[in-house]
């Protein structure tokens, strides 16, 4: 008998999977001296399997975001059929398989969607125009308080502007960065790329190249906490099943 479910975390945990000790499974929580299964790098025939095998246990993991908009399905008899994703979006899909900020900033490989004088894959630009190389100077801070991001919430936080070969740790203080790019003398905008441990967000910033002065714009980028993706997600788990 075929059986659907999805799940949930309804209360997601605060703890750093990062500080947590690795093993076979996942990693031990000293504070709830728990296991966390790590479910975020299972196929989705790997997850159903082991929710199968284990669907009358108490388990805390660790899901990708993504993990919890999709539908999944075993038969009792442990034969796993194929499972039915839902739709979810790009934003999301793509910030998930930005592994390499799980333990360390890393360079990473943004898409963008396709808009005059950029190609879809690492950001690059038409060269149909002059280009000349600028710094861009300023603060990444919270739009609710002004002030630079809590580094206890986004850890390992970084900034890179238009495909910017390595991402650029600010300071956990003020948020200060300096980051040198290469920009059309006509541009209106730039794409900026945040990341942090368990976030994710690309956006694009207007500003005036008139204001650049002796090759540095001066300008902050003010984001909302609310616009930053989250990526993993971990606490006690839960299993809605579906007719």
């Amino acid at each position: 008998m075929k059986k659907k479910f999805t799940l949930e975390i309804a209360s997601p945990c605060s703890e750093n999977f990062d500080k947590m000790i690795p093993n076979e499974n996942g990693s031990f929580c000293n504070s709830c001296m728990k296991n966390v299964i790590d479910l975020s790098k299972k196929t989705n025939s790997e997850v159903a399997k082991f929710i199968a095998e284990n669907k009358d246990q108490s388990i805390c993991a660790r899901l990708k975001t993504t993990q919890l908009g999709e539908e999944f399905r075993f038969n009792e008899t442990s034969k796993i059929n194929n499972l039915k994703y839902s739709a979810v979006a790009a934003s999301i899909l793509l910030a998930s398989n930005v592994t390499a900020q799980e333990k360390n900033t890393a360079e990473t490989e943004i898409r963008v969607p396709e808009r005059v004088g950029y190609t879809v894959g690492k950001v690059a630009y038409v060269q149909n125009t002059e280009e000349q190389s600028i710094f861009i100077k300023g603060k990444l801070l919270d739009a609710k308080t002004n002030k630079p991001f809590d580094k206890k919430i986004y850890q390992n936080l970084a900034i890179s502007i238009n495909g910017s070969k390595s991402n650029i740790k600010m300071s956990s203080k003020t948020g200060e960065f300096l980051i040198p790019i290469l920009i059309a003398k006509d541009s209106k905008a730039f794409e900026v790329t945040i990341t942090a441990n368990d976030y994710y967000l690309s956006k694009t910033i207007p500003f005036n190249m008139s204001l650049v002065k002796d090759n540095v714009l001066q300008q902050n980028i003010i984001i909302s906490a609310d616009e930053l993706t989250k990526i993993y997600i971990a606490g006690g788990l839960g299993i809605n099943y579906t007719r």
